[in-house]
């Protein structure tokens, strides 16, 4: 599914117009972000939770040669699924 498709469906079941539904997704979206850099989490009840979590630095290879290289520190994004989103995938 696209973002376009995901606009189309909200649009139908909000029986609004797709500009203000992509508006709204877009709204959404930038919200989360915010709230992830701020806060580094977020729950949605029943839905589940966005968590900001750091990978340490770690020392990986080279697939072509072999060679030991550096693989920097970083911060992910990872998504817990909610109880409510894992029984209705089942």
């Amino acid at each position: 599914m696209t973002k376009a498709d995901l606009v189309d469906k909200i649009a139908a079941k909000s029986e609004t117009t797709k500009v203000s539904a992509e508006r709204a997704l877009n709204a959404f979206i930038e919200s989360v972000q915010e709230i992830l850099v701020q806060e580094g989490k977020l729950t949605l009840t029943g839905f589940g939770t966005f968590v900001v979590e750091g990978r340490k630095e770690r020392i990986g290879r080279n697939p072509r040669t072999r060679e030991p290289i550096t693989i920097p520190a970083v911060k992910v994004v990872k998504f817990r699924p909610g109880k409510i989103l894992k029984e209705s995938v089942k």
